[in-house]
């Protein structure tokens, strides 16, 4: 009985390493030693672990990293006034990679100072949104501000709208170029009688145009974007005076799409004007921008969009039977290289009307707005944003399957906003950039 404890003791026992904050189990396996029993181990609770020596197991939660030695108190129980002895093994826990990074809060005395995470939930036409911004963790390790950036607002004529923007991480003011770009496009379009105009043109464009005037992809949810480079503003009467069907629908769709862009060619000279007023450079603005303008008319809700940028607009039909991107990304051929509201090409690049979109749905259960901080880590491609099987897991996701069991209740939204935030604390490694995610349910 003496040479099974002396044989424990000297057996070479390595038990696998723990994660801090993750949970922990390791079962001692001693059928070598069937009359040993582990009485306790000593310093396990200095890491918040147990140990139960009916199942000679080690579980729980290991609260900090730590490199240690466990100390096993055994016993051989073939003795008859059994003795303690100690066998001591070396125990890691490893830290939590979300430890190593610092979390300096940003100075908030600084030049357009920006707070580290933003927030805000309420009521979107006869929907729900939630939106929540986070400063990624490569700008909070460095103290420096948050480069995204969002707005919501309830508009005239039963419209709302919200904007995102992503200001690029190499430019000096980004940060101040996204508050401008999204809060300045949402206050070009409150004005009621531009609104007013809208209405008759998406009514005209859905409703009055004759059937055969429309192109050859009636579904609802397919995305219908500019055809032409020709950007007119004709009066709604002019319009209505085409000579076929199909130059009616055309003229009435470029209207529409001419409206969004005037807003957006305001923005850009906005920005334009603030560079010019601070005395810096125009690049040191930089940022991407998109918007979705929405109502919800008789005949379904009508979803104007646009996007400069690698942000992706993405609409949920039902229970995923269907699901598409609405907006065209700058990666691919430009990858590497994302355009910017702020850069004066893109208004003569040929792809320009391309960037806007008119669609319409008879419902949707999500409309979705994101910046690559969450594109990129969670569908990593860009064919992957109209995959369902990618959507499918996404959305799990946000209902509480990952590894921080951090749920975003749409169900019960009392603090949806919240949870949000929280969502967007996940892990990935290797993406570390601001995350904001706007969700219209």
């Amino acid at each position: 009985m003496y040479r099974e404890k002396e044989e424990f003791k000297e057996a070479q026992l390595v038990i696998t390493n723990a994660n801090a904050k993750k949970h922990y189990a390791y079962s001692f396996d001693l059928a070598q030693f069937p009359n040993i029993r582990i009485q306790q181990i000593k310093n396990l609770d200095k890491v918040g672990l147990t140990f139960d020596p009916e199942t000679s197991s080690i579980c729980g939660v290991p609260n900090m990293a730590l490199t240690m030695d466990l100390h096993l108190v055994f016993i051989n129980t073939l003795e008859e006034n059994p003795t303690e002895d100690i066998k001591i093994i070396p125990f890691i826990v490893n830290a939590d990679p979300k430890d190593l990074w610092l979390n300096k809060p940003s100075n908030q005395n600084d030049l357009y100072a920006k707070v580290d995470s933003d927030k805000y939930a309420g009521a979107f036409l006869d929907k729900r949104i939630v939106v929540a911004s986070q400063r990624g963790r490569s700008h909070a390790h460095e103290g420096s501000f948050r480069d995204d950036h969002f707005y919501v607002s309830a508009l005239p004529e039963a419209w709302a709208v919200v904007a995102v923007a992503d200001g690029a991480g190499s430019a000096k003011f980004s940060r101040q170029g996204s508050k401008i770009a999204t809060e300045y496009l949402v206050k070009t379009f409150d004005n009621e009688v531009l609104l007013h105009e809208l209405n008759d043109l998406c009514l005209a464009y859905y409703t009055t145009a004759p059937a055969e005037a429309v192109p050859p992809a009636p579904k609802d949810d397919q995305p219908v974007s500019a055809a032409t480079t020709n950007i007119v503003n004709e009066p709604i009467e002019e319009v209505v005076k085409a000579e076929t069907a199909e130059e009616c629908l055309l003229k009435v769709k470029s209207s529409i799409i001419n409206i969004l862009y005037k807003s957006v060619r305001d923005v850009h000279a906005k920005l334009v004007e603030f560079a010019k007023q601070e005395d810096i450079l125009l690049k040191d603005l930089n940022t991407t921008l998109i918007f979705a303008l929405v109502k919800k008319f008789d005949f379904g809700y009508v979803v104007l969009t646009f996007g400069v940028g690698d942000c992706p607009i993405n609409v949920v039909i039902g229970d995923l039977q269907e699901v598409h991107l609405l907006n065209l990304l700058d990666i691919g051929e430009f990858g590497g290289g994302t355009r910017f509201i702020t850069m004066p090409e893109i208004f003569s690049h040929s792809d320009m009307p391309l960037r806007f979109a008119i669609n319409r749905f008879d419902d949707f259960s999500k409309l979705m707005l994101m910046t690559d901080g969450i594109y990129d880590a969670k569908f990593i491609t860009e064919n992957k944003l109209e995959d369902k099987e990618r959507w499918n897991t996404f959305l799990q996701d946000l209902g509480g399957q990952n590894e921080d069991g951090a749920k975003v209740d749409f169900l019960t939204d009392e603090h949806i906003k919240d949870q949000l935030l929280t969502w967007l604390d996940f892990w990935s490694k290797g993406n570390h950039d601001d995350r904001t995610l706007a969700i219209i349910y």
